[in-house]
């Protein structure tokens, strides 16, 4: 039997080591993953990505069984992967603060 995870949170595929947000997931909202209560810190948008398990500085992020980059700190399971904690491997991932772009490498 596999562990119980939110219906609201989609594997796209089982070497993938994040979780596809179905819906908007609210901060401080309660979700399962794999069986283990996990309590969102921050919202999580539809379509967003979050650690399926922890991940270490440097670990690779699988998305779709492919590599789309790595994290750039320790992430917890269920903490939203998004240009905050997560770099790609293969093109620039530019972010907006107050009409300035800036480049992440």
């Amino acid at each position: 039997m596999q562990p119980t995870t939110d219906p609201r949170l989609i594997l796209l595929s089982p070497e993938d080591n994040c979780l596809i947000a179905a819906a908007r997931l609210a901060a401080g909202e309660t979700l399962m993953i794999e069986g283990e209560a996990v309590t969102l810190a921050t919202t999580v948008d539809l379509a967003h990505k979050l650690a399926r398990h922890a991940l270490s500085k440097d670990d690779k992020v699988l998305r779709y069984g492919a590599i789309i980059g790595h994290v750039n700190v320790d992430v917890a399971r269920g903490e939203h992967l998004h240009t905050h904690n997560l770099e790609s491997d293969y093109i620039p991932t530019y972010t907006h603060d107050a009409g300035h772009t800036y480049v992440q490498h």
